[in-house]
């Protein structure tokens, strides 16, 4: 766990207090399945999709299904921008909404699995940020073959050394955030568009006085569709912790 604390008093975690986010972009095949794997959690969890525009129907699924249960909502975006811009569009509804205290951040294909939320919402409990961790006692990845899983380590020890952050798995997705710690992020200075976008925001939150803990959780490969990973998102990776350690988080993509 990093990060200073806080004599603020910290509200308890309150799953009916939390806004789940998913990001979507050609989920249609796995959406109404995690859809219903969130909503079926004790607690009274609330589901926001953000869809880019996704050609195969996904962002009109989304909407029938948010017309079928008000605790669900759909955030629609006009184009494919990456990762990062779906996310910080989130972000910024969810800030608007001031019955959310919670923001939590999963993947659409089941890589993430609904049940471990309850299990992150309570670590929020003593850390501003949880991440649900491959890299930590108890956490592994399924369904990866040998070389993916020693590019993910090495990635992840990579970043580590560069930035000197002691979290072990920066570029994890599954997350779960206080509400005052997406409120400490400036999300007009955050640039990355893809994977690296994890990194940076666990950055920003560690570079805010955050608390950040790690929940270990099995990662498993998706279920359907295509991989969203591409070259261009892992050399945006690769050069993304030189620029935040250069600038001490005071730079841009120019």
């Amino acid at each position: 766990m990093s990060g200073a604390r806080s004599s603020e008093e910290p509200p308890r975690p309150d799953p009916a207090a939390t806004l789940v986010v998913v990001p979507t972009y050609s989920e249609r095949e796995t959406l109404p399945a995690i859809a219903a794997a969130v909503l079926a959690l004790p607690g009274g969890w609330r589901l926001l999709i953000v869809d880019d525009s996704s050609p195969d129907g996904t962002g009109e699924l989304a909407d029938e299904l948010a017309s079928k249960e008000d605790r669900v909502s759909v955030l629609h975006r006009r184009q494919k921008e990456g990762l990062g811009p779906a996310y910080l569009a989130a972000f910024r509804e969810a800030l608007g909404r001031p019955e959310v205290a919670f923001v939590a951040q999963m993947d659409a294909d089941f890589s993430h699995d609904p049940g471990d939320l309850p299990r992150l919402l309570a670590a929020t409990g003593e850390a501003e940020l949880a991440i649900g961790s491959r890299y930590v006692a108890g956490g592994r990845t399924e369904g990866w073959g040998v070389r993916r899983r020693l590019l993910s380590r090495w990635g992840n020890a990579y970043v580590r050394s560069v930035l000197g952050a002691a979290v072990g798995d920066l570029t994890a997705g599954f997350r779960v955030w206080r509400r005052r710690a997406l409120e400490a992020i400036e999300f007009d200075a955050v640039r990355t568009r893809g994977y690296g976008f994890q990194i940076e925001m666990a950055w920003r939150a560690l570079a805010a006085g955050c608390r950040v803990v790690e929940v270990p959780i099995c990662f498993t490969e998706r279920r359907a569709g295509e991989s969203k990973m591409s070259g261009s998102i892992i050399a945006e990776a690769l050069v993304l912790p030189w620029k935040l350690r250069r600038s001490k988080l005071d730079w841009r993509l120019r």
